[in-house]
């Protein structure tokens, strides 16, 4: 029987009800809509970037999309968009959606807070203290400690010390300091034998999208910096939640990663940022 063919000839795209949107909260804007067209007519609908052909979601643009070759000569076209919502930082990038999580990391115990003086919260007296808090300006020559090697100021010759030793038993190669050894007197059981301790590490995770490969290049350009505030520029990366501020080194939050893929016509980028309570040295990151 042969087909007979009456109506629309569906020369070009038709799309039909029941097209779908939705925004993430944040600003992004996916959706997806069904055509159908006469299965010999290529369609442009399929083309990535295409925009979609209905208000007010014109500035959705095509990501990707499936065909099917139906019954009666009729195919139908699937296709998923992606935009930034043109009334959130108008249209040029979302807002950061930002998850963070706070743990423990076995870090050096000499980079401790209380190691070389004393910090509000501990014991009191730091875990080694400095030279400076000792006769002559010098740790205690230790009677637990390796020998070590040392030079000879007046003959260069190599000599064998003993090495030197600060409070509950921190034993260093000299009595200025030098490369720390351990804890090393057996009765102060809580630090003999350590060499690290667990600091608390806290870490954001969070995504933006941006609709101009310029914006990319500046977060790059960010990378390994410290900020004080929520920002690296025009780029609002922490949430209102989230501290903020200056610790005794430096900036406390630093953009420690930046990823990125493409999604559509947008850039969804990825980062991470590290926050320290006592801040990233201004002599080893850019403190913006």
């Amino acid at each position: 029987m042969a087909l007979i063919s009456t109506g629309n000839t569906l020369s070009a795209e038709v799309l039909q009800p029941g097209f779908v949107f939705q925004s993430d909260g944040f600003g992004l804007v996916t959706g997806s809509a069904t055509y159908k067209i006469d299965r010999t007519v290529s369609s442009t609908m399929t083309v990535r970037g295409q925009a979609f052909p209905q208000y007010p979601y014109t500035y959705t643009k095509a990501h990707k999309s499936s065909q099917s070759w139906d019954n009666l000569e009729v195919k139908t076209i699937k296709v998923d968009y992606v935009g930034i919502d043109p009334t959130i930082n108008g249209g040029s990038m979302t807002n950061a959606n930002t998850s963070v999580a706070n743990g423990l990391t076995a870090e050096n115990i000499t980079s401790h807070p209380n190691f070389f003086t004393a910090a509000t919260g501990y014991g009191g007296l730091p875990l080694a203290g400095l030279p400076t808090d000792f006769p002559f300006d010098t740790y205690n020559d230790s009677t637990l400690g390796p020998l070590v090697n040392a030079k000879n100021v007046d003959t260069g010759e190599i000599v064998v010390v003993p090495s030197s030793q600060g409070y509950n038993g921190a034993c260093f190669e000299t009595g200025k300091g030098g490369r720390f050894i351990g804890f090393v007197d057996p009765e102060v059981p809580d630090l003999y034998g350590k060499t690290q301790y667990l600091s608390r590490t806290t870490t954001y995770s969070g995504v933006i999208y941006v609709d101009d490969a310029s914006y990319v290049q500046a977060l790059y350009a960010l990378l390994g910096t410290a900020t004080s505030s929520d920002s690296w520029g025009i780029f609002k990366l922490i949430p209102a939640w989230g501290p903020v501020g200056t610790g005794d080194f430096g900036n406390q939050n630093l953009l420690s990663q930046v990823n990125v893929e493409e999604y559509g016509l947008l850039y969804k980028v990825m980062y991470e940022i590290r926050y320290s309570v006592e801040g990233w040295p201004l002599d080893v990151y850019k403190n913006i």
